[in-house]
């Protein structure tokens, strides 16, 4: 009984450390500094308005469907791109709704797109993103500035989106 009881902290402690230093030890595989992916991804005018063809959110804001990414990489702007899920994913559901106080502050100066798993298959695969949700923010020439998986505070994306405004 002793023995199972190690091992049962053990393998707590494994998965902890395991689960803790996901943030740090994952990479969508670009470092700042590179150039962002450029394709086309689902607009709210792909799917006729229908935001459940594009987003498994069930609170979606049609700001953060206007883009694709290709023609917000040639808009000129800084970009919030937030791959998330929220279909299965509740710190998705969560990013999602801190990302609305976001583009709320800083809708003038970026472009905020979300891409849902399900609607924009190709794009978590041309980032290399494994598991959701996952940030990056691109300056306006294109350059990936910054990269977070996992969810973030409001003042941390805030922080970001400062540094590249």
């Amino acid at each position: 009984m002793k023995k199972f009881g190690v091992l049962s902290a053990f393998s707590g402690m494994l998965l902890a450390s395991l689960l803790v230093g996901c943030e740090q030890q994952l990479s969508a595989g670009f470092s700042v500094g590179m150039h962002a992916p450029s394709l086309p991804t689902k607009t709210l005018a792909d799917v006729d308005g229908n935001l459940s063809k594009i987003t498994t959110y069930r609170q979606p804001d049609a700001r953060m469907y206007q883009y694709s990414v290709d023609k917000a990489l040639l808009a000129g702007k800084p970009i919030l791109l937030e791959f998330a899920t929220p279909g299965h994913c509740t710190n998705c559901d969560q990013q999602l709704q801190m990302l609305k106080g976001v583009m709320d502050e800083y809708q003038d100066r970026m472009i905020v797109i979300h891409i849902d798993q399900y609607a924009n298959p190709q794009a978590y695969n041309a980032y290399r993103v494994m598991g959701d949700p996952w940030t990056f923010l691109i300056d306006k020439n294109g350059v990936v500035q910054f990269e977070r998986a996992g969810r973030m505070l409001i003042g941390e994306m805030d922080s970001a989106v400062k540094q590249v405004l």
